[in-house]
C-alpha cells in the first residue's frame, strides 16, 4: 500500500515541469490526482495518461487559478470525480527575469496574480472541501524567495510572498488539523528552465559547480518531498518552508 493511498489530491499548474512531477510522484504512492492546467491541455492529459499507464487515477482539469470562478470549478470537479479533497499543492507559477529597467506594471499583476494570488484563492477555496479530518496544503515556493537574485526583482518577491502565506496559514489552520508547509525549490530541470535559456550556457555551469551535490534539481527530486509532506511521515510539521535545492544557497 502507498504512503497516500485513498487520498486526493489537486495539483496546480501540473501540465509540465515540477507540477507534472509532483502529480506523478503522488499518484505512484496511491493518491486519486486532479491535474489541473490553464493552458496545456495535451501536457495535462500526457501525464493524466503517464499515471493511467502505472494503474494510477488522474483526472485533468482546466482552470486559471487566478479566477476566483475558475478556483471554484476546480475543486467543484475534484468532488464530482473522487468525492473528497485531502492535499492541495499550490504549484502554478508563471516568472520573468530581467533589469528594474524593464519592469512593467503589467508584468507584476501577471505574476502576483498567478503567484501569489492564485495560491491564496485555491487554499481558500480548498478550506470548503476539507474533511472533518483535516487536510494538508503545500505551496511551491523558491530559494530566491529567502536568497532574492538580481534580475528578478517582481518574481523574487512573489515567493518571498508565498514564504509568508506559508507560515500564516500555518498559524491560522492549525487548530483545524491543516498542516501548511512549502517547497523552496533551487534551478530544476524543466520545460521553464529550458524555455528562459539558461540551459546549455555558462550560467547553468556556474549555478551547478556552486551547488554541492553537483547537478540540477529534477521535477521527480521535488515530487519525492511533495509525498513526504503529504503524508502522515510528516504529520508533526507545519509552517515550514523546505529548501530543495542540492545545497544551494
Amino acid at each position: 500500500m502507498g504512503k497516500l493511498e485513498g487520498k486526493v489530491a489537486v495539483v496546480t499548474g501540473a501540465s509540465k515541469g515540477i507540477g507534472a512531477g509532483i502529480a506523478k510522484a503522488l499518484a505512484a504512492e496511491g493518491a486519486s490526482v486532479v491535474v489541473n492546467y490553464a493552458s496545456s491541455r495535451e501536457g495535462a492529459e500526457r501525464v493524466v495518461s503517464e499515471i493511467a499507464s502505472k494503474g494510477g487515477k488522474a483526472v485533468a482539469v482546466h482552470g486559471d487559478v487566478a479566477v476566483a470562478a475558475d478556483v471554484k470549478r476546480i475543486f467543484a470537479e475534484t468532488k464530482s470525480a473522487f468525492g473528497r479533497l485531502d492535499v492541495l499543492v499550490n504549484n502554478a507559477g508563471v516568472y520573468k527575469f530581467g533589469s528594474l529597467e524593464e519592469f512593467a506594471e503589467e508584468e507584476f499583476h501577471r505574476q502576483y496574480n498567478i503567484n501569489v494570488l492564485g495560491t491564496i484563492l485555491s487554499a481558500q477555496e480548498a478550506l470548503k472541501h476539507f474533511g472533518p479530518e483535516g487536510g494538508n496544503i503545500i505551496n511551491i515556493s523558491s530559494v530566491v524567495g529567502s536568497n532574492p537574485a538580481p534580475n528578478s526583482v517582481i518574481y523574487s518577491s512573489t515567493k518571498g510572498a508565498v514564504d509568508n502565506i506559508t507560515v500564516s496559514l500555518s498559524r491560522e489552520l492549525g487548530a483545524r488539523n491543516i498542516r501548511v508547509n512549502a517547497i523552496a525549490p533551487g534551478a530544476t530541470e524543466s520545460e521553464g528552465f529550458t524555455a528562459v535559456g539558461i540551459a546549455g550556457t555558462d550560467f547553468e555551469k556556474t549555478i551547478i559547480s556552486a551547488t554541492p551535490l553537483g547537478r540540477l534539481g529534477r521535477p521527480d527530486d521535488i515530487g519525492k518531498i511533495a509525498v513526504f509532506l503529504a503524508s502522515d511521515e510528516s504529520s508533526w510539521l507545519t509552517g515550514e518552508i523546505v529548501s530543495a535545492s542540492g545545497g544551494w544557497r
